[in-house]
């Protein structure tokens, strides 16, 4: 009985609800009838692209207006997909768009709310189509003196551009120009009271409005952060205590602060920001509250410059707020609320992004007890100090079972990451108990050495590819790879131990599945992402494996050292470049496709991470001891000698942006009798070692042998061989010109004899002039005894660390050949030339060495000599006397500074890119362009190929972001006779050719330059 009763019940239900949705769409068809004898009310106007409704009658728009908020009241449901409703939505926002457009005070508030009521009623699918025709009017409306009005259409904005695709952003952005919506929008921030409900709702809405548009266009973003009044607002604002205003406000910062301009504005006087930010984040806000300080600090530490000037503000506050994000949650059966979840994922990504930068914030971290947070984290671990003390079986059995579930599975390549570079930032003398209480980290390293091991394990045994298990095994890998170099002693060899004892049974076997995949290589074209990831795991498992000389034999049997030189071949001939943030999410910003205007440095590891763990690996190898003699590598092979691969590894260290690598490519090198630092300019300046031109030192040796160098290089690249004495300062002598006293003039140059002591062995003293010119020497092991002396002596920490092959530290900053401190008077560094350049209308400086007001700069010949022919030839031929110091430069002092730093430095400095670029006028670029053209026709004859490059290329890249500067290039060019960039200039004004015509701005250029663009312009149609 009682299942018949239910199932009329059952059946009871199942008619009402047909007769609910039956009685919804009769509704529905009735109140379309009404709706569209209100549309015939008014009349349909073709636009040339569809029919709209118009009506200027007030009270007719009134009641269109409450018939289409009749008809959207009965949509519901599944009713909403109804062919009425779909037939209807032209006609509605047609008619929305009209009444609109009049900016009748009557009825704009009504019309403004019934858009919002649309767009929260029909789904966006059916919207798209009429998005932008929602935009224009609403936008238009965002200056309009009520301010319910205005804020009715920045929510109705804000709804659009939640649901905006992005083939359309393009169309938006558009007409945001041409209706002033940014400007619009930051004036009535500026200028809205902030007292009374309806200014305070306005302020929220307008922000939210703003920090939706920057996150989308960043283009809007220069006028956001270079308005000083908002700023002011801001700040004012922020300091309310009203939850909603602040997280608005720091919505709005975020935004700003996706452009590394708007970072570095905040943080110019960012105190009062980042103690709100910091206070924001604390566990006394609301969730909604606290994620968004930590997306603005996120926001904050994009690079390195950002980070440190943030950690100089709150160092320990911010850190004290991260280790509270990480550590303040509840666990239910590995269960966390979604609000809790979001804070984890927040700060843990933020902590990853500080930690990859140096500083006093990993001090912090370790105090503040990041190691029991990252325990509890990984295996929801609350354990007493006493894990320690377990015997190491005990503690791989409690970490093995602890990581077989799936508690916060998500959060675990964080946690590996964290950890790993929390290991590399340790001091040599950190230890468990340096923080002055027992940390975790002996237990967090077995779970890492226990999940590494496991990596290698899943590798062999799935055939299918699963993505999130193996993110989490690649950054498990790479946390131990850091242990094992982590500079702290403790952890180096805590680690090596922990894992050699969890690999002893299995070892031996891993190597050979390991040097086997990495024998199969793909082709180019079927490089992809599970094989790159993979193959990441296993060459940074053989590179620990070749930490243990346990393994050396077994690696040397299977050809290890080929495999790895095989490798690196393959990676180098395919050109392929492949870094980790291309490859694992969690390294990813969740803004990064936004951000601009960030001129980040390259990561350490850079974008070529498995050439980066093959070099590791042969570095290793080879370190070990195990090859007798280098030429055992290369025996048998013909296609790649010994030769080849040392000039291979110099050619990295020279054209390699990347440290890590570069320091890799320099360890090996040691291995072949080159140490050092090969570089380009040290390429230009080894010209004059052994060269006595212009060489103002003797070093004379207890023998009395004699060697002739040149002060300024000894005094940058090496100041202990010269006694400090010998260079006090600077004196004005023989007519303005800057040289040191005490000095005799021989032969028409400055000469100085500096004795050495005995203790200084004549051959060491060549090699070690060999690197102060080259950046680089090349000698025997018995040799290498005697530099190491000298180089001790002389304190130089790069060299001598290649000279003992101590291994790069992950994430030192590579050793720069950097001349520019010789152009500073007070390195006393002899300068014996003055280059001038042309006559500034007026010059608004003076000479700090001569007081000459004429732009010039006291540079040195050896540099000069060593880097442009032109000048070597001008010197040795006596056109300049040795009393005469002065080259007249045919080019500005703009000019003649990038020049001369590309002397000193290897660098040619860019002109502003961005937003700062964006937003100059065609005047200030071509200001900013000249000195490059002046360059490309300087380079022309002093036979500075590179120079004429560079310039050239900086300036085509300029001309395809502002295409309109062209016709004035195209005039700077040809008073240059710079052809083949007038030619350039004139395939861009190709299109342009007859506007330019009718324009007269062809009028004042030269007939053959007409011609080049008449040409250009006959060649583009015929293209098309």
């Amino acid at each position: 009985m009682a299942s018949k009763r239910e199932s009329n019940m059952e059946k009871m239900k199942s008619s009402s609800k047909r007769s609910g949705e039956m009685s919804r769409r009769n509704l529905l068809t009735v109140h379309h009838e009404r709706l569209y004898r209100a549309f015939s009310l008014g009349t349909r106007v073709y636009d040339g692209k569809e029919w709209k409704w118009q009506c200027a009658d007030i009270e007719i728009q009134k009641h269109v207006i409450r018939s289409i908020a009749s008809f959207l009241d009965c949509v519901s449901g599944d009713i909403v997909h109804n062919s009425l409703v779909k037939d209807s939505i032209v006609d509605i926002v047609g008619a929305l768009v009209w009444i609109l457009q009049r900016k009748i005070n009557a009825v704009l508030s009504i019309t403004a709310d019934l858009v919002v009521k649309l767009i929260n009623i029909i789904p966006s699918t059916l919207l798209q189509p009429f998005l932008l025709d929602l935009v224009h009017p609403l936008s238009s409306l965002l200056s309009y003196y009520q301010l319910e009005v205005s804020i009715l259409c920045a929510i109705a904005l804000n709804m659009i551009f939640l649901n905006l695709s992005l083939k359309r952003e393009k169309e938006v952005w558009d007409i945001l120009i041409e209706t002033g919506a940014v400007s619009h929008i930051v004036s009535g921030i500026r200028k809205v009271p902030d007292d009374g409900v309806t200014s305070i709702k306005y302020f929220q809405e307008m922000t939210t409005l703003l920090s939706n548009i920057l996150q989308r266009w960043p283009p809007s973003r220069y006028y956001v952060w270079n308005d000083a009044e908002l700023l002011k607002v801001l700040e004012v604002m922020h300091m309310k205590p009203d939850f909603p205003i602040k997280v608005s406000v720091l919505k709005l910062y975020s935004a700003i602060a996706l452009c590394g301009n708007g970072a570095k504005k905040l943080l110019q006087n960012g105190e009062a920001l980042v103690q709100m930010m910091i206070l924001c984040m604390g566990r006394s806000h609301p969730f909604y509250v606290r994620t968004e300080g930590f997306r603005l600090a996120q926001c904050l530490v994009t690079d390195e410059e950002g980070c440190s000037k943030l950690m100089s503000l709150c160092c320990e506050p911010i850190v004290s707020a991260l280790i509270d994000g990480m550590s303040g949650w509840t666990s239910n059966s590995g269960k966390f609320s979604n609000d809790e979840m979001s804070i984890l994922v927040e700060a843990c990504h933020i902590a990853l992004m500080m930690n990859r930068w140096p500083g006093e914030h990993h001090n912090f971290m370790w105090e503040h007890g990041i190691d029991q947070v990252l325990l509890n984290l990984l295996l929801d671990f609350h354990g007493g100090p006493s894990i320690s003390s377990l015997p190491l079986e005990e503690q791989m059995s409690i970490a093995e079972e602890g990581l077989k579930t799936n508690f916060l599975l998500s959060l675990r390549p964080y946690i590996w990451e964290l950890l790993g570079w929390l290991v590399t930032h340790c001091k040599e003398e950190f230890g468990p108990s340096i923080c002055g209480r027992e940390l975790k980290i002996d237990f967090l390293i077995t779970c890492a050495c226990i999940s590494f091991v496991d990596s290698i394990r899943q590798g062999r045994q799935i055939r299918t590819y699963d993505v999130n298990d193996t993110f989490r095994c690649e950054s498990a890998s790479r946390a131990i790879l850091m242990m094992i170099y982590s500079p702290s002693k403790y952890i180096a060899s805590k680690a090596r131990f922990i894992l050699y004892e969890i690999l002893k049974p299995t070892g031996k076997e891993y190597v050979n599945y390991l040097l086997r995949t990495l024998n199969t290589r793909p082709s180019k074209d079927d490089l992809g992402v599970p094989y790159v990831l993979r193959t990441s795991i296993n060459l940074v498992a053989l590179v620990c494996f070749s930490c243990f000389p346990q393994y050396h034999s077994h690696i040397d049997r299977s050809a290890g050292i080929r495999a790895l030189l095989g490798f690196s071949k393959w990676y180098l001939s395919n050109d392929i470049h492949i870094g980790r943030p291309s490859l694992v999410p969690h390294l990813r910003n969740r803004f990064s496709e936004r951000i601009c205007c960030w001129s980040c440095n390259e990561d350490w590891e850079g974008n070529d991470i498995l050439l980066l763990y093959s070099l590791c690996g042969m570095a290793e190898l080879i370190h070990s001891g195990y090859v007798g003699h280098k030429s055992e590598i290369f025996d048998g092979q013909v296609d790649y000698t010994e030769a080849q691969f040392v000039n291979a590894l110099q050619e990295i260290c020279i054209t390699t942006t990347s440290p890590g690598i570069k320091w890799y490519a320099a360890f090996i090198l040691s291995y072949f009798g080159l140490y050092g630092f090969p570089c380009k300019l040290g390429r230009r300046i080894g010209r004059a070692l052994n060269a006595n031109e212009y060489a103002d030192l003797h070093l004379v040796l207890s023998n009395r042998d004699c060697i002739s160098v040149h002060g300024v290089l000894l005094a940058v690249r090496c100041p202990s061989l010269i006694p400090p004495e010998e260079f006090p300062c600077y004196e004005k002598a023989f007519g303005g010109s800057s040289i040191g006293y005490d000095i005799e003039r021989k032969d028409g140059t400055f000469q100085k004899e500096i004795y050495l002591s005995s203790h200084v062995d004549n051959q060491a003293l060549s090699k070690l002039l060999e690197f102060v010119y080259l950046g680089y020497l090349n000698a025997g092991e018995e040799l290498v005894k005697k530099v190491k002396i000298l180089v001790k002596r002389c304190s130089i920490p790069p060299l001598l660390q290649m000279l003992t092959r101590r291994h790069p530290k992950w994430g030192k900053i590579f050793p720069k050949y950097d001349l520019s401190l010789a152009l500073t008077p007070s390195k006393h560094c002899f300068t014996d030339i003055i280059l001038e350049a042309k006559a500034a209308e007026s010059p608004s400086w003076v000479c700090s060495v001569c007081s000459k007001q004429a732009p010039h700069m006291h540079c040195h010949k050896v540099v000069l000599w060593s880097s442009c022919d032109y000048l070597r030839a001008l010197f040795q031929s006596g056109m300049v006397e040795s009393n005469s110091q002065t080259i007249k430069m045919p080019v500005s002092w703009e000019a003649m500074v990038k020049l001369v730093n590309w002397w000193y430095t290897d660098e040619i400095s860019s002109p502003p890119s961005g937003c700062l670029w964006d937003n100059m006028s065609n005047e200030e670029r071509l200001q900013m362009l000249q000195p490059y053209v002046e360059l490309c026709w300087l380079a022309e004859f002093w036979f500075l190929e590179y120079i004429q490059d560079i310039s050239y290329g900086i300036i085509i890249s300029c001309l395809d972001s502002a295409k309109h500067l062209s016709i004035k290039m195209i005039k700077l060019a040809a008073d240059f006779s710079l052809w083949k960039l007038v030619e350039v200039a004139a395939n861009y004004l190709a299109p342009l050719y007859r506007q330019l015509c009718h324009s007269g701005e062809l009028e004042g250029l030269d007939e053959q330059v007409i011609d080049m663009i008449r040409i250009a312009s006959i060649r583009l149609s015929q293209e098309g």
